[in-house]
């Protein structure tokens, strides 16, 4: 039988199937930073608006999920996780694409270019927050077999193992964050002074990116304890 009654749907196919959906938006627009940054570097800002078009859409979308599944998520009786955890999941999730969205806005506000000593470093220090957040979509997408399963065996030693890894990689962007910040300090009195505390802004932006996502998967570790 068919049914339009949205929690019914929801159930229909799972529970957690709309919070997989939006994780997956949220990293998708975060990817986006890699050509993002690729425009940068070669001072396109022609391509970097069109880049951070896309970011906009794509967090706008998210944002639209994330107002339709608070709407839309039952009660907790009817849910085998407290409402108000998958709530905050969700919030941790869509911080991703907040983020990301933030970053591209305000380079592209400002033409940010990045200082060419630097460049390489700040590409190894965006790819390894956008590790880390994808390995948080790793992990979401085995809430369903975390139903399944009834939180316990195997599968929840699958998952612990992802968000042990997904905490070493944020360790990770932690090490390359200390790094860029140690070379841009080594530079920072070439130029301009405005110029320079936007970089550290951006900078701590990225690797805010990389610890929401670390979040995801402390909020994800709580909810298999409980």
């Amino acid at each position: 039988m068919v049914t339009n009654n949205p929690i019914l749907q929801m159930f229909a196919r799972s529970p957690f199937k709309p919070m997989q959906e939006h994780i997956a938006k949220a990293q998708e627009c975060a990817s986006e930073l890699i050509p993002f940054f690729e425009a940068v570097n070669n001072s396109d800002w022609e391509e970097a608006e069109k880049v951070q078009r896309r970011i906009a859409v794509l967090e706008g979308e998210a944002d639209a999920m994330k107002k339709d599944v608070r709407q839309h998520l039952p009660n907790s009786i009817f849910l085998p996780v407290p409402r108000t955890d998958l709530l905050e999941l969700l919030r941790m999730q869509d911080k991703i694409a907040n983020r990301a969205k933030d970053i591209a806005g305000l380079m592209l506000g400002r033409k940010m270019e990045i200082p060419a000593q630097i460049q390489t470093q700040m590409n190894d220090f965006v790819r390894g927050a956008l590790s880390t957040s994808e390995q948080a979509l790793v992990a979401l997408n085995e809430l369903d077999e975390l139903l399944t399963s009834g939180f316990s065996g195997h599968e929840v030693d699958l998952v612990e193992k992802m968000i042990g890894e997904l905490d070493d990689l944020e360790h990770h962007t932690d090490e390359l964050q200390r790094n860029i910040r140690f070379e841009l300090f080594q530079i920072e009195k070439d130029l301009p002074p405005i110029d320079a505390m936007f970089l550290y802004q951006i900078i701590y932006w990225i690797g805010d990116l990389a610890d929401r996502a670390q979040q995801v998967g402390s909020r994800l570790q709580l909810l298999m304890a409980r």
